[in-house]
């Protein structure tokens, strides 16, 4: 071999030495770090836009059921298509700059954060390298998509009511009632929760949660009760009665359906209908047990006054049952309740509480 052909071959040797190391600089510049970075930034890109072109379509079909071109069903309807359309755009849009993110990566040692501040762990070989090319993966954390839209089912507000009561007695008529008219009265106050029943409609709630009730009957003409074994006696007072009023406390749990016209009301994590300002129809009843009975008589004696009281009636009723309603605008509303169990267990005659009043829903 001559000094011309060992000069060649040794040239060509380091060449291709040369070649060998450029292309390995080139493959590691393909891994750049801020390239990656770039990538993991289109991704929040791409959900800021799916969400945007999201907002843009709920207001477009709000509109339309404002102007009564489409009904609230339809609306509804719409709304479900389009948010199902932008999460799928999410997740595909994703997925490919997931795979570009993956190609970059692939091949290496190394750990990095992804999405969100998960922190993925990847440990692999070059592909080129005549070893296993399998690359494992460890995952520290969670992915987080798309911001899900939360529906506000079920919500709660304080009830109370004020108003006249009296007593509906077997055989007489309300005119011929012992009791006044404007010194009997009832008050509740209870807290209950309300639960939209179909999925895409507000039309019909469900009412339901506990309240105490106070129904008091003003007794006229020097009456009283008085018990006497098992029952209660209806009699004459033995002195000149000034006042005689005799009340009972219930717990009672009401269930009422609901009716009327609603507003819904989109957050960004959540939604509901709102019925501020917006008519109401409700019906239903409600049990409940006899919490305790009291009654007060103001009376003259020897020309001073006096006051007695009777606690805790053994012959009223334990269990308290009835059926009630309400008409609203709004938070306020016309209420009428009527125990269907009398007010005593043994009685000649059965008397039951009915009661007419306004009704206060704070929602």
């Amino acid at each position: 071999m001559n000094i011309i052909t060992k000069l060649t071959i040794t040239l060509t040797l380091i060449l291709a030495s040369q070649v060998s190391v450029a292309q390995e600089i080139e493959v590691k510049d393909s891994l750049n770090p801020e390239r990656i970075q770039v990538l993991k930034t289109q991704k929040e890109t791409i959900r800021n836009e799916e969400k945007e072109l999201l907002r843009q379509d709920v207001e477009a079909i709000n509109d339309k059921v404002d102007a009564d071109y489409i009904t609230v069903e339809e609306g509804e309807i719409l709304k479900q298509e389009i948010a199902k359309k932008r999460a799928l755009n999410i997740e595909n849009r994703i997925a490919i700059i997931d795979n570009k993110i993956d190609l970059q990566e692939r091949n290496t040692e190394s750990y990095s954060f992804g999405d969100d501040g998960q922190i993925v762990i990847r440990i692999g070989k070059d592909s080129d390298s005549d070893r296993s090319s399998e690359q494992t993966s460890i995952y520290i954390g969670s992915k987080t998509k798309a911001v899900p839209v939360y529906d506000k089912r079920t919500t709660s507000d304080l009830v109370f009511a004020i108003g006249f009561n009296n007593a509906l007695i077997e055989g007489e008529s309300l005119n011929d009632s012992p009791y006044k008219l404007g010194g009997s009265g009832f008050v509740e106050l209870g807290w209950a929760w309300k639960t939209r029943v179909f999925e895409n409609s507000n039309a019909l709630r469900l009412k339901y949660g506990f309240s105490f009730q106070w129904n008091k009957l003003d007794i006229k003409d020097n009456m009283y009760f008085r018990e006497e074994g098992n029952q209660v006696v209806f009699e004459e007072y033995p002195y000149n009665v000034r006042k005689s009023k005799f009340r009972t406390t219930n717990l009672v749990f009401p269930v009422h359906f609901e009716f009327g016209p609603s507003k819904k009301i989109e957050k960004e994590d959540y939604f509901r209908y709102s019925t501020h300002k917006k008519f109401k129809f409700g019906i239903g009843g409600y049990g409940g047990i006899n919490i305790s009975s009291l009654q007060k008589v103001k009376y003259k004696e020897d020309g001073s006054n006096q006051k007695k009281k009777y606690k805790d009636y053994d012959a009223v009723n334990s269990f308290v049952y009835g059926v009630s309603s309400y008409v609203s605008l709004g938070s306020v509303g016309l209420y009428v309740k009527y125990d269907l169990s009398p007010i005593f267990k043994h009685q000649e005659f059965d008397q039951n509480n009915i009661s007419v009043g306004l009704r206060f829903d704070m929602d």
